[in-house]
């Protein structure tokens, strides 16, 4: 079994132009770039971490999307450490007029779906505190769902004064 402590450290995307992807991760999400290599690729991050996600245009510049009905990634998530983090990384999604393929709770966690200027499907999500995480009638694993995300409610979180600095609570966004 693999070390509990493991995690994904981060995703490299091959992208066709690298100043467009910047505009989504750094100017729309907010990610720092921590390094450029030229026009050909930049690595980027959270709180100042070497990367979470790197872009490369190596063997993509100027290329297009995978067609559908091919494998690859589905898409990268990014997790936040607050509803009202994520309540902000969606508004600035919304303001720069990127549209959103969908917003769910699943219960574990809320999460809002989209696409970067390639195309790779991007999830914004913030956990739910594990002992509020919905499980199965055996007690092992997780009964995820895929219901509708109340994305009213979740901005809303942006008009409470000072913001709630806690993970998403089931009351506040099941519709």
């Amino acid at each position: 079994m693999i070390d509990p402590g493991a995690d994904i450290g981060h995703v490299h995307l091959k992208v066709a132009d690298i100043e467009r992807a910047l505009g989504f991760y750094r100017d729309v999400l907010g990610f720092e770039v921590q390094q450029r290599w030229g026009t050909q690729a930049a690595f980027l991050s959270a709180g100042g971490y070497h990367h979470h996600i790197a872009l490369n245009t190596w063997e993509s510049a100027g290329g297009s999307p995978p067609a559908p009905g091919t494998t690859g990634l589905f898409h990268l998530a990014v997790r936040f450490p607050t509803r009202r983090a994520l309540a902000a990384a969606v508004q600035r999604v919304v303001e720069a007029g990127i549209a959103l393929d969908g917003a769910a709770d699943h219960g574990v966690s809320e999460a809002v779906y989209l696409r970067d200027p390639d195309m790779n499907g991007v999830e914004l999500y913030v956990d739910r505190p594990r002992e509020q995480w919905p499980r199965v009638s055996s007690g092992e694993g997780v009964a995820m769902a895929t219901d509708p995300l109340d994305l009213a409610g979740l901005l809303a979180e942006l008009d409470q004064p000072g913001g709630s600095s806690s993970s998403a609570s089931p009351s506040s966004s099941a519709t």
